[in-house]
């Protein structure tokens, strides 16, 4: 144990087995005691006592990130036990992937409800006493699935992509108080890829290769709405951008100037990264002629 996170508590959803295992049993290596949730109970059980057997502390918690009150319940819990939660990694997920046309709206609804909804009801339970302890760091788990589209994966990219999104206005909610939110998105040989890639693939795709990207999203000097890509034990960064794009105007054919400027539109030499949503409409107030004043929220 290097005691990196000493003593901080942190709660892994979906933690009994593959990823979630993973993220469980480095954050505990480096000091943190550990909440270890899944649905299945018996997993979170095998987990917990996994990280206790190797020295560290754990904690058992069953529950669905889908159930309000069994995720205040778990929130709760650890909160009695080590006097609060420092760090939320939310990692639960299921798959449900067909293509588009032959996929049944239901099993659309349950991914959008186990990923996005999911982490928000975690992340809601733990949000005030993040901010009033002035410390806090929350992982989404995204993928290249959301971030670039995958075939077959409409409802898993849909929440995937929502996540980021909520991933970046929380950490402009939390800035002031210190709470830093980032996305993970990783490549890992779990249950969930099974079958998907091969197998000499998969042996390279280990869920440890990917765990060690949590250590710079959860410390002292973490990042906030950083997007960490890992697999296979190489890391990158995802971007959301903005062009500098073309001031088109109004009037009747306004359309058929920008279907001749499209190339300028989509030119990305000069592109950024906003600050905050509201930089594409300062943006194009500016190239209106308007001295737009930021329109920065307030904090």
């Amino acid at each position: 144990m290097t005691g990196e996170l000493q003593d901080r508590v942190a709660i892994v959803t979906g933690a009994g087995g593959g990823l979630g295992r993973s993220h469980a049993l480095l954050l505990a290596r480096h000091g943190a005691r550990v909440v270890v949730n899944d649905a299945d109970a018996a997993a979170a059980e095998r987990v917990a006592a996994e990280i206790e057997a190797d020295g560290g502390r754990a904690l058992a918690a069953p529950a669905s990130v889908t159930d309000e009150a069994q995720v205040a319940a778990m929130v709760h819990s650890a909160t009695l036990a080590w006097g609060g939660v420092d760090i939320l990694v939310n990692n639960a997920g299921i798959l449900r992937d067909r293509s588009f046309a032959k996929m049944d709206l239901a099993d659309f609804r349950l991914v959008v409800e186990v990923h996005l909804m999911g982490a928000v009801l975690c992340a809601k339970a733990v949000w005030d006493q993040m901010r009033e302890r002035c410390f806090g760091r929350i992982v989404m788990t995204t993928s290249s699935s959301g971030l670039y589209g995958n075939f077959g994966q409409a409802n898993y990219g849909a929440a995937k992509m929502a996540l980021v999104g909520l991933m970046q206005t929380l950490a402009l909610e939390g800035e002031k108080y210190n709470v830093r939110v980032n996305c993970l998105a990783p490549t890992a040989a779990t249950g969930m890829t099974e079958g998907v890639l091969a197998p000499d693939a998969l042996a390279r795709l280990a869920p440890e290769a990917v765990s060690p990207g949590l250590l710079a999203l959860v410390g002292e000097d973490a990042p906030t709405r950083a997007i960490l890509c890992a697999g296979a034990g190489h890391f990158a960064s995802a971007h959301v951008t903005l062009t500098d794009g073309a001031f088109i105007g109004n009037g009747g054919d306004a359309g058929e100037r920008l279907v001749a400027a499209w190339d300028r539109v989509v030119d990305r030499e000069g592109e950024v990264v906003p600050a905050y949503g509201f930089t594409q409409a300062e943006r194009e107030l500016a190239s209106a002629g308007f001295d737009a004043p930021t329109m920065a929220v307030a904090r």
